[in-house]
């Protein structure tokens, strides 16, 4: 039988939530007044009409509080949702008091995951925000939507997490943000607060082998959690699964001692309570990746009885139509009776500006850390369907920080030894273009239905969306990274990025088929460096099929554009055209100051694998020696700028070296 952590002792009533809790609670800084707002950022609010007057202070008292308790990378392992090996007593007690909302979906990773949260945009809007550590390029009047609250007379306040993907300014965007960020510290007890805390009990790194053990509780017995079928069933992915049910215990209790606070604090009658995941879970084909298992994620809402009628259901109701990130700052302004700017891209669920329900919700991949991908998802109900614009490149790539992760390393054990099922195998080697699932009949989202004729309306729907939502959003992952053409404003300026016809070109080069040659060989000659990009990339994925393409590579060689000229020696090395392709990648690599030039050159590389032998002596030179480099000053994008070429380079010249083994990877019968 499980025990309690000790710390549990006292009971509070939140509204009508009764929980348990801890009674130590940190003593908190003394009240001191919000930094002075910027005028520039005032005058820009006021301007856009974003800005209501001011209000009387008994007014202000009648608006809720608003409170976001987020722990990160978790899926909704919680009794709430169904699992019944779960211990979490107080989520559960939260959805029983609250709204549970069953099809909640984030990014699959935390930086694009947070743009989303913080301007209520796709971070696909503003490139290269949708890849993992980028600085979006934003439009000057774009601040965090807590500034509009903070402009309505919120108290906002974040605890802690600020890698918003972009120039976001913390400063402009919040009273207080750092870790001893709270709402007790605002200046007048009677105004009305905007709160963030992040939970990072069950972050990823949760499940590294130098993590502790849990006190307080009995361990999870690893043979009784269920493995999915996706997964090998190994002793080390079952000890993450226990570790990983641990950790959600502990992260429970966390929540609890947040809620005890906010009663013991008298305001829990005032507040509404958000509690979400940030992006989906850590377990092997989650975080990152656009399976359910990778962007589903819990969100619970509680209001308290004085702010039901906010509510878009009763107490302990379970809502199934989707929502995303993008929605969560339209409802906050929602709640809050501000003004829901034009701009943001996401609809309100709860309060007077709640919107219609959405039929469709979307998710994104793009470049994970040090490694290139281009992935899309449109879920609704029922319906998960998934793009992959790069099936040539393989679902599992060795990126550094996941496989610090041992499930990971089994995983990678289990497909040398090739014992890998059909199931265990779909993750493993290269994708499909597209994919479709059933989330009703098949959660674990292991049957491919997307080439069954009785599925092929709902696959032409989805696909639709998906077009629609592409269109709509001006997705800037179709550019490649630092490119001219990102950004915000740049993207939509007329005539820049022809963005219809360089989705149908991408959508073709994703088929690989030969027969679109013709097609790539003439969009090479395109004035528009997205269209040759995607012109070389479709010559580069046909590979030795590509062959009649190669007059027209190698004019490219010389293109005006990094991407497309690395591109083309990358079509050509695949023809065996060695002579020609390492200049280029030898030059690429010495671009230390353009860009991601060398990120771009050294995945090239990486997916040559043994080929790329004879560039080893540039990778060799380009990693250099000084490892002052890695700690460089500067913003987090920068930093891993520079961190995310010399580790791709290390791990492959390690590989080429034999200092660790290359992933091996099955053959899949539904490779085109």
């Amino acid at each position: 039988m499980l025990r309690k952590p000790h710390c549990w002792t006292h009971t509070f009533d939140c509204g009508n939530l009764s929980i348990r809790a801890a009674p130590e609670l940190s003593a908190l800084h003394t009240p001191r007044k919000p930094p002075m707002r910027p005028f520039l950022l005032f005058a820009a609010l006021l301007f856009s009409g974003a800005v209501f007057s001011t209000r009387a202070t008994a007014e202000l008292q009648e608006r809720p509080n608003i409170l976001w308790l987020v722990s990160e990378d978790n899926n909704p392992f919680l009794g709430a949702y169904g699992d019944t090996f779960a211990n979490s007593p107080t989520l559960d007690k939260l959805a029983k008091q609250g709204v549970l909302f069953e099809r909640c979906f984030a990014q699959p990773v935390c930086a694009p995951s947070r743009f989303a949260l913080i301007t209520g945009m796709h971070s696909v809007s503003c490139g290269p925000a949708g890849h993992m550590r980028a600085q979006g390029k934003i439009p000057a009047w774009l601040h965090g939507f807590p500034s509009l609250l903070r402009a309505a007379g919120y108290f906002a306040t974040n605890n802690a997490k600020t890698d918003y993907n972009s120039p976001i300014d913390p400063a402009q965007t919040w009273d207080e943000s750092g870790k001893s960020a709270h709402y007790l510290r605002r200046p007048d007890p009677k105004q009305p607060f905007f709160s963030v805390f992040n939970d990072e009990t069950t972050h990823e790194s949760c499940l590294f082998p130098a993590e502790s053990p849990v006190d307080g509780f009995e361990p999870t017995p690893p043979h009784k959690v269920r493995i999915p079928p996706y997964q090998p069933d190994t002793p080390e992915i079952r000890a993450d699964w226990a570790r990983y049910y641990d950790r959600i215990r502990l992260m429970d209790s966390h929540v609890a001692e947040k809620l005890e606070q906010l009663e013991k604090s008298g305001l829990a009658a005032d507040t509404i309570v958000f509690y979400y995941g940030d992006n989906g879970g850590v377990l092997p084909r989650s975080k990152r990746f656009l399976q359910k298992s990778g962007t589903h994620v819990p969100l619970i809402v509680y209001f308290p009885p004085k702010w039901r009628h906010l509510a878009p259901a009763a107490p302990g109701s379970r809502i199934s139509d989707p929502v995303s990130f993008v929605d969560f700052g339209a409802t906050v302004l929602s709640l809050a009776g501000v003004k829901i700017p034009d701009y943001i891209q996401g609809r309100a669920f709860a309060g007077p500006a709640k919107g219609e329900p959405n039929e469709f919700v979307y998710c994104t991949r793009d470049r994970m850390d040090e490694r290139y991908d281009m992935i899309r998802s449109v879920m609704d109900k029922r319906w998960l369907y998934i793009r992959n614009y790069r099936p040539d490149l393989n679902y599992v790539q060795p990126l550094a920080y996941m496989f610090k992760a041992r499930g990971y390393q089994s995983w990678a054990r289990v497909a040398r030894e090739g014992k890998l099922t059909t199931e265990t195998a779909m993750f493993w080697g290269e994708k499909p273009a597209e994919e479709l699932y059933d989330m009703s009949s098949d959660p674990d989202n292991v049957r491919n239905l997307a080439s069954v004729e009785a599925c092929r309306t709902t696959l032409e729907r989805m696909r639709a969306a998906l077009l629609s939502h592409t269109l709509a959003v001006v997705d800037n992952g179709f550019i490649p990274e630092g490119s001219a053409l990102e950004g915000y404003d740049a993207s939509r300026r007329p005539g820049a990025y022809p963005l219809e016809r360089v989705v149908e070109l991408a959508n073709l080069a994703s088929e690989r088929n030969p027969i679109h040659l013709p097609r790539f060989i003439a969009a090479l000659e395109d004035n528009n460096e997205a269209m040759r990009w995607w012109a070389a990339q479709g010559c580069a994925m046909l590979r030795e099929r590509a062959t009649p393409a190669q007059p027209a590579l190698l004019k490219h060689l010389g293109d005006a554009s990094w991407p497309v000229r690395l591109t083309s020696a990358d079509a050509l090395a695949r023809l065996g055209q060695w002579d020609v392709a390492r200049p280029i990648f030898e030059e690429g690599l010495a671009q230390t100051g353009v860009g991601a030039v060398v990120l771009q050159t050294a995945n090239i590389l990486a997916q040559l694998g043994e080929a790329a032998r004879p560039v080893l002596p540039a990778m060799k030179a380009a990693i250099g020696t000084d490892a002052s480099e890695r700690q460089s000053e500067g913003n987090r994008a920068e930093q891993y700028a520079k961190r995310y070429p010399k580790d791709l380079l290390t791990h492959t010249v390690d590989e080429l070296e034999g200092r660790v083994q290359r992933l091996s990877y099955p053959s899949r019968s539904d490779k085109k």
